[in-house]
C-alpha cells in the first residue's frame, strides 16, 4: 500500500467525512453517501490492499436496521476490538428535544453488514452546546477508549464503556468534558505519536472554500488543544473546500496518509 498512487479522488461516487482504517494489510474507508438529507439513509464502504483498486461493499448499514434514525446516518467511525467491528454513526439532525445522536453498530466482518446494538442513541442529549454528531473513538495506550464528537462549533469528550453500550465517568465523576479549540467548527480526530497527542480537526464553512483541517499537539488526550496552524486546505488545482478528514498508517513503512472530502 506504498509507493505512487494514481490522483484523487480515489474512487467514483459523491461521498464525504470518510473514516480510514487499517484491518490487517487491507485499507477501508467508510464514507458518508452525499445525498439529500432524507435519501442518506445508509452507508457503504470501500477497501485496498494497494491504494489504487478498491472494492465497493454496498449498504453496510441502513435505517432498515438503525429503527430510530428517521433521517440521515453521516459520518463513521470505526474501529475493531476483540474480532469484532464496530461503526458509530450520526443520525437525523438532532435538536434539544429530539431522538437522534451518536449511535452504535457491530458486526462480525469489516464490511459488515453492522447491526445496531442499543435500539436507540449513545448519545442523544445537547451537552456543552454541541450537537451529538462527527464522533472519533481513539483507544488511548492504556487502553481506554475516548470518543471526541461535535457540530455545533463544540467539541466534547467522552469515556467509553469497554463495550462501547454506555459512557462511564471520568475520575472526578464527570461524564462529558469539553475540549473546543480555537475556530473549532466539526470533525475532530486524535492521533498518539511518539507520546503526543495531535488533535485535529475541521473549521470553517463546510460548504465554502474556508472549510480546512487544523491541528494541536498536547502531552495528554484531555489537553489543552492549543491551535497550531493548517494541516489541509483548499487547494484550486486539486480541490476546494478540503475537510472531515481521518487519517491511516501504513503498517509496512510508516508512513502516514490523510483522507479527507473536497467539493
Amino acid at each position: 500500500m506504498d509507493g505512487a498512487v494514481p490522483g484523487n479522488p480515489c474512487f467514483p461516487g459523491t461521498y464525504a467525512d470518510p473514516e480510514g482504517i487499517v484491518y490487517g494489510d487491507t485499507v477501508f474507508i467508510y464514507p458518508t453517501r452525499s445525498l439529500p438529507f432524507k435519501e442518506q439513509t445508509a452507508m457503504d464502504c470501500f477497501s485496498s490492499t494497494d491504494l489504487r483498486h478498491w472494492t465497493k461493499h454496498e449498504n453496510i448499514i441502513s435505517t432498515d436496521e438503525v429503527k430510530w434514525a428517521w433521517g440521515a446516518l453521516w459520518a463513521p467511525a470505526v474501529l475493531e476490538k476483540d474480532r469484532r467491528y464496530y461503526l458509530f454513526f450520526g443520525a437525523n439532525d438532532v435538536h434539544e428535544g429530539e431522538t437522534g445522536g451518536i449511535g452504535v453498530a457491530v458486526s462480525d466482518r469489516p464490511e459488515g453488514p453492522f447491526k445496531d446494538m442499543l435500539g436507540k442513541p449513545l448519545i442523544n442529549e445537547i451537552v456543552n452546546g454541541a450537537q451529538p454528531i462527527d464522533q472519533f473513538v481513539f483507544r488511548d495506550k492504556d487502553g481506554s477508549y475516548y470518543m471526541y464528537y461535535g457540530g455545533w462549533g463544540h467539541c466534547n469528550m467522552v469515556k467509553l464503556a469497554d463495550d462501547f453500550k454506555s459512557i462511564v465517568p471520568f475520575p472526578d465523576g464527570s461524564l462529558y468534558k469539553e475540549v473546543t479549540p480555537k475556530d473549532y467548527t466539526e470533525g475532530p480526530f486524535m492521533l498518539e505519536k511518539d507520546g503526543k497527542y495531535y488533535f485535529m480537526w475541521s473549521e470553517g464553512d463546510w460548504t465554502r472554500d474556508s472549510y480546512r483541517v487544523a491541528y494541536a499537539i498536547a502531552d495528554s488526550p484531555f489537553g489543552p488543544f492549543e491551535r497550531v496552524g493548517t494541516i489541509l486546505e483548499s487547494d484550486p488545482e486539486v480541490g476546494t473546500g478540503a475537510g472531515h478528514h481521518s487519517m491511516i498508517q501504513s503498517p509496512k513503512t510508516g508512513r502516514y496518509y490523510i483522507v479527507y472530502h473536497r467539493h
